[in-house]
């Protein structure tokens, strides 16, 4: 064997020892990535745990392999079949397809500043609950947030925010003032973070509507919050109550 096929053998197992854990780590989420199977076939937990293994990938750098091809396009052009819902915010370094190593058609995206819920948000959840059977909604709010920033200033320093801005901000502000009375001395931005995610939570669970009730009450939907750090991508899942 000369040199080259030498290096070429070291290269290739070198190649090998990186892959295979990410490889072994992506085998259970890729087969189930099939388009065409019913995201019902999946129960809350399980969709919640596919939610963890590709956030496990992307904080390692070793992300799940995802199919954006034209084969990909092709099939999901006859139907959709989410496995999770995701209420986020638009905050540009919050994308939620990269942050959970999902593909095109995996993940069901309403995305607002501060992550809050209006009549047309929560007619898409319902819709995609109802109608495409998806079992797991995820609200997630991220560190540092600018809506969330912003609310706190209109409680803190009466700041004014014009026009569409001073409106969306509104929703935001009884989770800011939950978190100050109950931490007057901690980090209100964050807090007010967690609050926030809590709130709408509550909403969704006993609130929201007839149609997530009844999912919720028969084991088909889980509603959970979570909280992105945008330093080391780590996504902290919790429920209501362990904001």
């Amino acid at each position: 064997m000369n040199a080259t096929l030498k290096n070429l053998s070291r290269r290739s197992l070198v190649q090998w020892a990186v892959a295979a854990p990410v490889m072994a780590l992506a085998a259970p989420a890729l087969a189930a990535r099939d388009p065409h199977a019913a995201p019902a076939s999946l129960t809350p937990d399980e969709a919640l745990e596919r939610l963890r293994r590709g956030n496990a990938a992307f904080v390692s750098d070793q992300p799940l392999p995802v199919s954006l091809g034209t084969e990909r396009r092709h099939a999901l052009a006859a139907g959709q079949a989410p496995f999770a819902i995701l209420v986020c915010c638009s905050d540009s370094r919050v994308p939620p397809e990269a942050v959970f190593g999902c593909g095109l058609g995996e993940l069901f995206t309403i995305r607002v500043a501060g992550n809050t819920i209006d009549t047309t948000a929560l007619g898409s959840i319902e819709y995609a609950v109802g109608h495409l059977g998806v079992p797991l909604v995820v609200v997630m709010g991220h560190e540092r947030c600018g809506a969330v920033a912003a609310a706190a200033d209109v409680v803190q320093r009466n700041t004014h925010f014009a026009g569409a801005v001073g409106a969306m901000l509104q929703p935001i502000i009884p989770a800011v003032l939950a978190a100050r009375a109950a931490d007057p001395e901690g980090n209100l931005v964050d807090l007010s973070v967690r609050e926030n995610v809590r709130q709408v939570l509550q909403h969704l669970r006993e609130v929201a509507s007839p149609a997530l009730l009844e999912k919720q009450a028969g084991g088909d939907l889980r509603i959970v919050g979570a909280r992105y750090d945008l330093d080391d991508g780590v996504v902290d899942f919790f429920e209501a109550g362990e904001v």
